[in-house]
């Protein structure tokens, strides 16, 4: 037990140190890898030769990726001056020269300048803490300054900093905190950053810099390092090799945030959340190496490895101090699902012209396939199009009357997957036209016969649904087969492969890294194309994000809209007499409904702020603001009370970052949003409940709508 107090109280002392003395010491100086050298020569190769944009790596593209390495460093010119960018002007027009040259010398040398213009900032940051600041002045702040020129001096980007700083003091202090916590909560915060910087690798350095790279020639072009490869891996088939665990990163400690179904570390009865892994070992007999301070992806990394393999873990459980008694856990690795992230269903009823309709909505997060175990001939292979088709079976078994597919936030995948998945809902027909860098056009379509859903369908899309939510909509749009609700979709009408660069250099180790590279675009089978426009839903909801900001249109080097000639196919419906009468309902509908009239109130009210940018950084002015805020959210909640409405009173801004609430605060916090009432989805359930209503009265509607019924 000494032994342990003893532990605890060093890691502490340990910790302490650390923040008092990184602020004066210069981070490690990061030098590139003989293997990113080459791995950045081997991608240029390709990218030159390859890509659906042929760009060559010359003195124009070099302009480009170093404006472009510097927006990703500094977006919100934060920590660079104009003195900085200056003094690496000579560079602009040298980064091709570097590399096919093989040396990086300079793309680290602006990180490593980066790095130490992070610590100066922040540090002083910690300064102004000692002081404190006077909210009585009249001034205020431009929040974004990503549109802004870069400080011209170091005493205008120290008063950026003051701003900032300030402005973070005040949102404490008006979530009721005194001087002494927000002192103390700031200078943690800032604490953490400076910790962070010195964390920094140098394959992150080349990641950044080969994203530059790859993104300068084209937005969805992408390098991929090592570990950025693995997630990408993970994230297509819905899998890994591991203990179940849903890690975070809590004052310097790897902390259990959730523990997944049907993992080793749940079943094994010995975790909890809020434990604090702080070393991992490899094998029954070995010792843990101390994780305390890693980051987070570091630790993982020890965690995670192949099937039927053992882990041990060193555990400081959650409800033990820091000198508290330890635990060592053994588990073996096993394969995990990751659920969260599969599709899912679930049944809501609807009224409408009297009558209850049940429809079915099925929310899917991406366009999912185990390519792997597809290519080894796995007949139960993970794919997002065989979870949808067993949904559908079990929801049609539930006799529901309409199906709804949820795609919001769906940034694609597989483009096999939207191929396949729209057979589920059409015969036989084309779905996608692809046309290749040499003009040559492809059609790819559906070749099984026969659907698995046949009824009245919806797809709801916003402007996060990319690439394959975008083929699927169009596609369902184009046969007539569904009513597309929502808003603009992001605009993304390209198609990527990955190349594995090891593969190409005949590589026996994992060294060099893969490109995700554009080869192709696609095509609607009317002709038109995604790319830039995006799709137009048929029923448009509001929306808070400008074409400026956000989704394809917002990339300046997007490729541009374009139209080819159109796919043979036939109509699956004509919506054409449907969708007036859709749209009057649900104009008519949301005009009575609160909440959604609440929603356009607060889009409206977030784009006026955004446009203005700035915010006050007066206290009775800020006092002001929130009161109005609350009172018209009291006001809001008076009125659902009166009417049984579902709406419930924000909570307050506390003025904290997640980090540092508590892990019971932010699991709680995330479950009430999860269950919080989903107004739009709530909407395109009741227009689809009306398309139900409708279809069954009018019996030539129905035979538009669905001729195969």
């Amino acid at each position: 037990m000494l032994k342990n107090k003893l532990f605890g109280f060093f890691l502490a002392l340990t910790a302490t140190a650390q923040a008092a003395t990184l602020e004066t010491e210069a981070p490690p100086l990061l030098l590139p890898q003989p293997q990113q050298m080459e791995a950045a020569h081997t991608s240029a190769r390709i990218l030159t030769r390859y890509h659906y944009k042929v760009m060559p790596l010359d003195n124009a593209m070099s302009e480009q990726i170093f404006n472009r390495y510097l927006k990703s460093l500094d977006p919100e010119k934060l920590f660079f001056t104009q003195d900085d960018i200056d003094h690496f002007s000579s560079a602009r027009t040298k980064l091709d020269d570097a590399i096919f040259n093989e040396d990086l010398k300079v793309p680290f040398a602006i990180f490593n300048l980066f790095e130490r213009r992070m610590v100066d900032r922040i540090s002083y940051a910690r300064d102004l803490l000692k002081t404190g600041f006077d909210f009585n002045q009249k001034e205020s702040y431009h929040y974004s300054r990503s549109k802004e020129s870069w400080a011209q001096s170091e005493n205008e980007i120290r008063d950026v900093w003051r701003k900032r700083t300030k402005n973070d003091w005040l949102l404490l202090k008006l979530a009721g905190k005194k001087d002494a916590a927000i002192r103390e909560t700031l200078d943690k915060r800032y604490s953490k950053s400076l910790a962070h910087i010195y964390k920094n690798k140098s394959e992150d350095v080349f990641q950044i810099f080969m994203d530059s790279y790859a993104m300068s020639i084209e937005p969805h072009t992408n390098y991929l390092g090592p570990r950025a490869s693995e997630g990408f891996d993970i994230a297509m088939k819905l899998s890994l090799q591991g203990i179940g665990a849903v890690l975070v990163e809590k004052n310097e400690y790897t902390t259990i945030r959730e523990l997944v179904a049907g993992g080793p570390a749940l079943l094994s009865g010995k975790l909890n959340i809020g434990d604090r892994i702080v070393g991992v070992g490899q094998g029954k007999d070995s010792v843990p190496t101390d994780v305390v301070g890693w980051r987070i992806d570091d630790t993982v990394d020890l965690i995670r490895g192949a099937k039927d393999t053992v882990v041990v873990l060193d555990i400081l459980p959650a409800n033990v101090s820091l000198d508290g008694k330890h635990k060592l856990i053994s588990l073996v690795r096993d394969k995990i699902n990751l659920e969260e992230q599969a599709v899912k269903k679930s049944i809501i009823q609807v009224k409408s012209g009297g009558a209850t309709h049940q429809v079915g909505v099925i929310s899917l997060p991406a366009f999912y396939m185990d390519f792997e175990a597809r290519s080894k001939g796995d007949k139960d292979f993970r794919s997002a199009t065989r979870d949808v088709s067993h949904v559908l079976e079990e929801l049609k078994k539930d006799k529901v009357d309409s199906i709804l597919i949820d795609l919001r936030n769906n940034g694609g995948g597989s483009l096999s997957e939207a191929i396949e998945m729209s057979g589920l809902f059409i015969d036989k027909g084309p779905v996608v036209q692809q046309r290749n860098a040499n003009g040559e056009i492809s059609v790819q379509s559906d070749t099984d016969s026969g659907v698995a859903w046949d009824g009245p369908l919806g797809v709801l899309i916003n402007r996060s649904s990319a690439s394959a939510s975008e083929i699927f909509a169009a596609a369902m749009q184009d046969y007539g087969r569904a009513v597309i609700i929502g808003e603009p979709s992001f605009g993304k009408g390209t198609v990527q492969t990955v190349i594995n660069l090891d593969e190409v250099s005949n590589n026996d180790k994992e060294k060099f890294g893969e490109l995700k590279m554009t080869i192709a675009q696609f095509f609607r089978i009317n002709g038109g194309t995604t790319q830039l426009r995006g799709v137009e839903p048929d029923i448009n909801f509001p929306t808070a994000t400008e074409e400026d900001d956000f989704g394809e249109s917002s990339f300046d080097n997007a490729l541009p809209w374009m139209k080819i000639d159109a796919a043979d196919y036939k109509t699956a419906g004509n919506l054409s007499d449907l969708l007036p009468l859709l749209e009057t309902r649900h104009d008519a509908r949301v005009a009575k409904n609160k909440d959604f009239q609440y929603l356009v109130e607060d889009i409206a009210e977030f784009k006026t702020h955004r446009k203005t940018n700035l915010i006050s950084l007066n206290l009775n002015e800020r006092r002001k603001e929130r009161e109005k805020r609350d009172a018209k959210e009291k006001l809001r909640e008076k009125s659902a009370d009166a009417n049984t409405t579902e709406t419930k009173h924000k909570a307050r801004d506390d003025g904290l970052q997640a980090s540092e609430r508590s892990l019971e605060d932010e699991i709680a916090a995330e479950k009430s949003q999860k269950n919080a009432k989903d107004v739009l989805l709530d909407e395109a359930v009741h227009i689809l409940g009306d398309e139900v209503d409708l279809i069954k009265v009018d019996s030539k509607l129905a035979a538009n709508v669905l001729p195969a019924l």
